[in-house]
């Protein structure tokens, strides 16, 4: 969504009847999608989507049809990007699933499942970290390695594809940072709230370090806000609106009235849902105008390294690198140029372009996990243009996406290494302390 629109309310579940009107039914989206492009059927694709959601709209009955197509959408945005008629594509498909989970009969273990993730698990510090250390226990004894090589996880059918994809717990964990002010090295030019995430406090602790290390060589006093919370992207995708609500207005509480030039994220997939609280709290007089200014000085991490000068004391990284674009920065920010701009700053490193470099990897928050048949199929076509490069970096804006691209490198690729910009620019700068 643009700065400067103004996304229409609305006043009953499901999409907006104005936003279901932008779309002319011209086909131009088709061939951006990811799941028309592996399946070839209408209803998979964006067009044939919205065309369902006028029906349901229009008084058709919510069929498990009708979910299960809305449920096989990436959200990745890539139809947004491709769309000449402006239809907000993204905003639509999370009030459909949102209107689908007030209105769908779930089983007790799928309550209880959601239940136990997005109210139990993702809002609670304690909880992730307990989590997260009973993750490094797993893997710190071996465990990991044991079952992997005996074959036994494959038994367990679908936990197998999920154990495969199973992020690193990396301690110490970044939770020891927030609250912390962390001073510029050098003049300070700008003082910036980094909004550290959730899952990622735990799994990329050393990004979210490397993060705040490249603001400071940039002149920044980074500022890790004590009462952030998880910005609610993942309960946004999943039609959980009211849990995402109260998240976001927990982050504006504790952002808002520190005095920011910007606040920050280096991960795509949160950037996206945190740029649009002005859209999710819109209805609510006592946070839409903040909502407006918490939008105004939210950044993704390189559109704010990009937009200030980098600082140019960056030793050399003699690699190839290519790189691939996060959806959520690519199609739900815009941001392109930004990520590729910085870089190509760095003494010696090669970057080479990928075939299809906005499309979807597969990872699209939880989805690799819920459809992992689609998801695969979608990365090793990924990992195949990847391949094509000869790179031996491949380098990207989020998490999520850093996931996926990891297990496509062991899967299907020749082991390359996997990065965040800020990583490889973390990399560079020691480099040139080093030197």
């Amino acid at each position: 969504m643009a700065a400067s629109e103004v996304a229409p309310r609305r006043t009953a579940a499901g999409p907006a009847q104005a936003d279901l009107d932008k779309c002319v039914h011209c086909g131009l989206c088709l061939n951006a999608c990811p799941t028309y492009r592996e399946l070839g059927v209408e209803m998979d694709s964006p067009r044939g989507r919205i065309y369902q959601m006028n029906q349901v709209a229009a008084g058709a009955p919510m069929t498990p049809g009708y979910v299960e197509h809305l449920d096989l959408c990436l959200a990745c945005r890539a139809c947004e990007t491709a769309c000449p008629s402006g239809v907000p594509y993204g905003r639509m498909i999370e009030a459909a699933r949102a209107e689908i989970r007030k209105r769908q009969k779930i089983t007790l273990g799928g309550r209880i499942l959601r239940y136990l993730i997005f109210e139990r698990l993702l809002p609670s510090r304690i909880a992730l970290q307990i989590a997260g250390a009973g993750l490094y226990a797993y893997q710190a004894s071996g465990l990991q390695k044991v079952l992997r090589a005996s074959g036994v996880l494959k038994l367990l059918g679908r936990v197998a594809d999920i154990e495969a994809l199973s992020p690193s717990a990396e301690v110490p964990f970044f939770y020891s940072k927030i609250g912390k002010i962390f001073a510029p090295v050098g003049q300070r030019r700008y003082r910036v709230a980094f909004l550290s995430g959730c899952i990622a406090n735990v799994a990329f602790a050393r990004l979210n370090e490397a993060t705040v290390r490249v603001l400071q060589r940039n002149g920044c006093e980074v500022v890790i806000p004590a009462a952030q919370n998880c910005c609610g992207a993942l309960h946004v995708h999943s039609g959980l609106e009211e849990q995402a609500r109260a998240l976001a207005r927990r982050n504006i509480d504790a952002v808002l009235g520190g005095n920011f030039d910007a606040i920050l994220t280096n991960a795509a997939g949160c950037g996206s849902t945190l740029k649009e609280y002005d859209h999710l709290l819109a209805d609510e007089a006592g946070y839409a105008e903040r909502a407006r200014e918490f939008r105004r000085r939210m950044r993704d991490v390189n559109e704010f390294l990009a937009s200030i000068g980098l600082n140019p004391e960056l030793g050399r990284l003699d690699a190839v690198a290519t790189y691939q674009d996060s959806c959520h920065l690519a199609h739900g920010q815009q941001i392109r140029s930004a990520p590729r701009q910085l870089l190509q700053a760095i003494p010696g490193l090669k970057l080479r372009e990928m075939r299809l470099a906005d499309g979807c990897c597969g990872s699209a928050g939880i989805y690799n996990l819920v459809h992992n048949d689609m998801a695969m199929q979608i990365l090793e076509k990924k990992m195949a243009d990847v391949n094509a490069t000869g790179a031996s970096l491949i380098v990207t804006s989020n998490p999520g996406c850093m996931l996926q691209l990891a297990a496509g490198a062991r899967l299907y690729g020749s082991g390359q290494r996997v990065l965040h910009v800020v990583e490889v620019l973390d990399e560079s700068y020691r480099a040139a302390q080093a030197a």
